[in-house]
């Protein structure tokens, strides 16, 4: 990563933008050690070493270290690697279809094939959405249910109409489960599907559907999905096939805090293996609408503690996701001092999060975003899809008001 003098710079996918000197980078003079116990300061000793820490010690440093520590110490690791840049870019949010031959206990998104509320877009109505906003953005993000009819064959042309009336958009698309539907439907191997996705047009895929890699916990809030190792599984034949991925975790449900520092291990373990993983999106459950009314519902403590615990566990996996459409502006601008170096919030449609409850406008777009960055002190950088393109994003002037007088009220 270059100086913060450069207003534009390139990378490539792998690194993602990162400063792989990074370790070389972290500044540790700052920490105080006098609210901490003994244990966690030897797992802290650890961290600002760059070596990396087990899961019983994430548990520790999670459940033990008080929050501000801790937030200065993945903050720390931000900086270091990026300094004090925050990413985002303009994407749009598609949903293809709300149809789904499953019920899992959290989503409100889910429709049967024979609901009043289903819909399904067809190739030309999928355009359509994009056209709007097709100056604007450069990615659509499309994700939906498992439709109960359709095949590859959709997704292909989906995908090839989509590059040829919108050739500068990168397309990130389908979660692993709606990958292994989509084999399922077409006879065919996840491989081959992957293959043919990509070659139709397919950039990426984001990391939707990991909830917490616990077979226990799946079984129990989104029985009939993919195991865990066939989350895992699917995604590194996408990184083996040159198509990078985000990766996720759904938490505040019935998970224990070691399932979901558990369930990072499992996921930068993977990324030692094929370094595909680009960024990691933490995200708290939201309840309205929902049907698993013993889910435990994190706290904004807890949500805090999570995506700076995130940022220390995943030592490998380039950034940090600040999901603004679930956590809200004020949520999401705070984690942004808790290790998150990247947020979301550019999008002009959005449908999932918000049949479960978000409230998160959906209008305020890149000045608006860039005045949260800075107010939080970072500097707002705008990136392509796969983290590879980057410009320091500068905000236009106000409006001259033609001299007339201003009202504060």
């Amino acid at each position: 990563m270059p100086s913060t003098t450069s207003d534009s710079w390139s990378s490539n996918s792998i690194e993602a933008g990162i400063d792989h000197n990074w370790k070389d980078n972290i500044n540790s003079n700052f920490i105080d050690y006098a609210h901490v116990n003994n244990s966690v300061r030897i797992i802290i000793s650890k961290v600002i070493q760059g070596i990396r820490i087990t899961v019983d010690e994430g548990v520790t440093l999670h459940d033990e270290c008080d929050l501000p520590t801790l937030a200065y110490l993945a903050n720390m690791l931000k900086v270091a690697r990026y300094e004090n840049n925050i990413f985002f870019n303009r994407n749009l949010h598609v949903n293809q279809t709300n149809v789904c031959v499953l019920a899992c206990k959290f989503c409100a998104f889910r429709e049967g094939p024979k609901s009043d509320d289903a819909y399904s877009l067809s190739i030309e109505q999928y355009l359509e959405r994009i056209e709007p906003y097709s100056k604007h953005i450069t990615e659509v993000h499309t994700v939906g249910g498992l439709h109960n009819e359709w095949t590859i064959e959709y997704y292909l042309s989906l995908f090839e109409s989509t590059k040829n009336r919108f050739p500068d958009i990168q397309i990130k698309a389908l979660t692993a489960v709606e990958i292994k539907h989509i084999a399922k439907q077409s006879n065919l191997e996840i491989k081959d599907v992957l293959i043919q996705l990509r070659d139709s047009g397919l950039d990426s895929i984001p990391g939707g559907g990991a909830e917490i890699l616990d077979d226990d916990v799946r079984d129990y809030i989104c029985k009939g999905k993919e195991s865990s190792d066939e989350y895992l599984e699917i995604h590194k034949i996408a990184h083996e096939l040159g198509i990078p991925s985000n990766c996720t975790m759904l938490f505040g449900t019935i998970e224990t805090t070691k399932q979901r520092i558990s369930h990072l291990d499992k996921l930068r373990l993977l990324q030692d293996e094929t370094n595909g993983f680009q960024c990691f999106v933490p995200y708290p459950f939201l309840p309205d609408k929902t049907r698993l009314p013993d889910a435990q519902l994190a706290t904004a403590n807890e949500i805090l503690r999570t995506v700076a615990i995130s940022r220390i566990m995943l030592d490998n996996i380039p950034h940090i996701k600040s999901y603004r459409m679930n956590l809200g502006d004020k949520i999401s601008a705070l984690a942004l001092l808790h290790g998150a170096d990247d947020i979301d919030g550019t999008v002009s449609h959005e449908e999932i999060m918000h049949k479960a409850g978000s409230t998160t406008p959906l209008d305020q777009i890149d000045n608006d975003l860039a005045i949260l960055i800075e107010q939080m002190g970072g500097i707002p950088v705008e990136r392509n899809t796969d983290y590879t393109k980057f410009r320091k994003f500068r905000r236009q002037s106000p409006p001259d008001n033609k001299g007339l007088p201003v009202a504060y009220g």
